[in-house]
């Protein structure tokens, strides 16, 4: 039987965290057209491959598990778009809940519009107390995304979706290429942004992309998660991300020109470090 959507979930060494997103998955009303639930295994070393071998799913849900054995989850969302029997796939991570309703408010994007990638609202949901420091401006940082209250088309650069809470037709990879492996989460590595990387190439390539605010996810946030230390160590990986997404493939050696720049500084450092012949004392024989 075809099916018309596949919600792939890529994950790596998050068994604890996959328990609770699997459990919340149960809730998903079904939408009109069938779908199938595709995990994508990115070199899993804990338990998570025994926790989707051995969980009950819901009657009449089509579930299966591809391995990428490449670590990235760049790598993981190209397997994916390789992997889905559906045109049209949508993603969610492994530390998310979303709305009973999230599927069925893309399916009413889908068929409103027949975009070529979609976007909707990521909302925070902390999991132990919330830190009386952390203002609600900082929850943009911690994963929240609102973009417009209305359903309505992305345009501009600085609207892109968030990797937590997208979607597209994977046939928009033939005219632009995959996720960039250079960029997105590897391991206990999280550079990052390799959905807004996406996002420009659909943009540029002139994709049709839209917003709607009613597919809700709740990003899961870990107790010890929000401390201080985070968003500096956050915008040190952004930064790191953006040099690495503007640079491309391009060479990570200084340019030509610098060189001669480079070595200039260094010359009357050198040129003092010589020994000076006519300063030491003389020994006579």
């Amino acid at each position: 039987m075809s099916v018309a959507y596949t919600v792939a979930l890529c994950t790596h060494n998050h068994a604890h965290r996959l328990q609770c997103t699997l459990v919340d998955l149960r809730a998903l009303r079904q939408p009109a057209k069938p779908w199938e639930l595709l995990f994508i295994d990115n070199g899993c070393t804990d338990g998570t491959v025994a926790l989707l071998a051995g969980h009950e799913w819901p009657k009449g849900w089509r579930v299966r598990v591809a391995h990428e054995p490449k670590l990235g989850l760049s790598n993981a969302r190209s397997r994916a778009i390789h992997e889905a029997a559906a045109d049209y796939l949508i993603f969610i991570d492994d530390d998310e809940t979303p709305d009973s309703g999230w599927l069925c408010a893309y399916e009413r994007l889908i068929d409103a519009h027949a975009p070529d990638a979609f976007g909707s609202r990521i909302e925070v949901l902390f999991e132990g107390d919330r830190p009386a420091w952390l203002k609600d401006d900082l929850l943009g940082f911690l994963g929240q995304l609102r973009r417009s209250a209305e359903v309505v088309p992305l345009l501009e650069e600085s609207t892109s979706f968030y990797g937590g809470n997208f979607g597209l037709r994977g046939a928009v990879c033939e005219r632009i290429g995959w996720f960039d492996a250079m960029l997105g989460r590897k391991g206990a590595d999280y550079p990052g942004g390799e959905e807004v990387d996406f996002y420009q190439r659909l943009l540029d390539a002139g994709f049709r992309l839209w917003w709607t605010p009613e597919a809700v996810i709740h990003h899961r946030i870990e107790t010890e998660r929000p401390n201080r230390r985070y968003f500096p160590d956050l915008h040190y990986r952004q930064g790191r991300t953006e040099g690495l997404r503007r640079r491309g493939s391009a060479s990570r050696l200084p340019p030509a020109y610098l060189i001669p720049q480079l070595a200039a500084p260094s010359k009357p450092s050198c040129r003092s470090r010589r020994p000076r012949a006519a300063t030491l004392p003389y020994a006579g024989r």
